[in-house]
């Protein structure tokens, strides 16, 4: 299974004592699967998302993506597997305010050690098309508006071609119409380039759009 996580566990330490936010999750995800996670706040959502993206490290458990368990990658191999082969969309853009549409989609590329100088920007291009922005490659963040930044956003996730792409809450900050749009733009790319892909939300209409759904709950995942 491409995506394949067992017994999944975190804990964090406090000054009252060891603080469990996942209590073993189990979860298997094929190509082309698209997943929401729902749950309260503090039940473990942005965790296991984290852990899943190798931003975070699990205290226990085992998550392997195509046949690597990147948590047995040194720190260096795993910067260069997390940055090759998951794509990222926050809620928050995190796009770099001094840099251009086209540079920031094209920021994952510049520590691809495997990559040739210039080699990603007609991708770039194709999919700032995909995603109606065409016309602001050379415009800065502060020039977008919020639906226009979280395009941006989706196109920076899949520059790489990513097996796995991750989103956290990403319609949190647009507004109905503009959150529609986006989550339905980010699902036919995620269709399109046969991606796993794992959305966290609170929002039921973003959760509604997805053909599999599961609950977070005090750690566990049902």
């Amino acid at each position: 299974m491409p995506l394949s996580v067992h017994d999944l566990r975190k804990e964090y330490s406090t000054r009252s004592g060891p603080l469990a936010v996942l209590k073993g999750v189990d979860l298997t995800l094929a190509r082309g699967e698209a997943l929401a996670v729902m749950g309260p706040s503090g039940s473990g959502k942005s965790t296991l998302l984290h852990i899943l993206g190798t931003l975070d490290r699990p205290t226990s458990g085992s998550v392997e993506l195509e046949g690597t368990s990147p948590f047995q990658l040194s720190e260096s191999a795993l910067a260069d597997f997390r940055n090759r082969h998951i794509g990222f969309v926050f809620q928050d853009h995190h796009l770099l305010p001094q840099c251009t549409v086209l540079e920031n989609v094209l920021i994952p590329t510049l520590v691809d050690r495997s990559a040739k100088p210039n080699s990603h920007e007609s991708w770039a291009r194709e999919l700032l098309s995909r995603v109606g922005l065409s016309d602001r490659l050379d415009h800065r963040p502060a020039e977008l508006s919020g639906g226009e930044r979280q395009r941006v956003a989706i196109a920076r996730a899949l520059i790489q071609k990513p097996m796995l792409l991750l989103a956290d809450e990403p319609t949190g900050n647009l507004d109905r119409k503009t959150a529609k749009t986006v989550a339905e733009l980010l699902l036919q790319l995620h269709r399109e380039q046969n991606t796993i892909l794992m959305a966290v939300t609170h929002s039921m209409e973003l959760a509604s759009l997805f053909p599999r759904r599961m609950e977070m709950n005090d750690g566990l995942l049902t």
